[in-house]
């Protein structure tokens, strides 16, 4: 991919992730962590007394953001990152996500003059956001290394799941058998939306959510780097055949996170 290909801002048809962001622990520890992780720089910005809203930026492109919050973690909510769903009308995809079972846990509600948001907590716990963008339309750049590329949701049901999706977002499914593994592709129109499995046993106790993906050029180099950051190892560097090498990680704050050397990259 070009370098100016990656310098253009990308369009995100509603039902497309656009944005992910951290809610972390630490702020601070994050930011150094990410930053030295995959050379992003930062723009600090005050949203209220103590606290700061960090967008993370990529050659001067937002690539997503981070913040501290105490007092969801006092709630029992631990470190994680957030994927942004881009929607046409965030309070008729809100109510449509409760008559299919999921929850509202907060929103809709507007963020200034960027947007207006929800977060959601589908049938079986997974939690993401929905996003109506005004001033700020999601990522500006996707799909390249050292940015999101991916999202992938683990379910203790993938067959409740399919259907409040697929209603949800009008996605179209996919499931296929990769040896023991059932795997979804969810499809928006004719581009990638994201990935289900299954929760197994031997996977021990991950509630459900959804993983975001970074794309990057050597899977096992920055693995390496991010535990030398501090980050710990889920799952080590491994193929997917025709699909490219990946590993799961937590960060030293405990947010999971997966990296992926691609094969064929999506255009941003």
């Amino acid at each position: 991919m070009t370098e100016a290909r990656m310098q253009q801002t990308p369009e995100y048809k509603a039902g497309t992730f656009c944005w992910m962001e951290l809610t972390t622990s630490d702020g601070e520890a994050a930011k150094k962590f990410y930053t030295e992780l995959f050379g992003w720089t930062f723009d600090d910005r005050p949203i209220g007394p103590g606290m700061v809203y960090t967008m993370l930026k990529l050659n001067g492109k937002d690539t997503g953001a981070l913040y501290e919050d105490k007092e969801k973690l006092a709630q029992g909510i631990p470190p994680h990152w957030l994927a942004y769903a881009s929607v046409s009308n965030t309070d008729e995809t809100a109510a449509k996500a409760k008559e299919l079972g999921g929850t509202v846990v907060a929103g809709p509600f507007d963020v200034m003059t960027h947007g207006r948001m929800a977060v959601i907590q589908d049938p079986t716990g997974a939690v993401f956001a929905l996003w109506q963008p005004n001033d700020h339309k999601g990522a500006g750049v996707v799909n390249v290394p050292n940015s999101f590329c991916w999202n992938e949701l683990m379910t203790t049901d993938t067959a409740r799941e399919k259907d409040f999706y697929t209603g949800l977002f009008g996605w179209t499914a996919n499931t296929q058998n990769f040896g023991p593994l059932e795997y979804t592709m969810f499809a928006n129109g004719e581009r990638s939306a994201g990935g289900m499995l299954g929760i197994t046993p031997e996977m021990g106790p991950i509630p459900p959510n959804w993983l975001v993906y970074f794309a990057v050029d050597d899977c096992d180099a920055k693995t390496k780097k991010a535990t030398e950051l501090g980050a710990n190892v889920m799952k080590p560097a491994d193929d997917i055949p025709g699909i490219g090498r990946f590993s799961i990680l937590t960060d030293p704050q405990g947010a999971a996170f997966a990296l992926i050397k691609l094969e064929n990259a999506d255009p941003a």
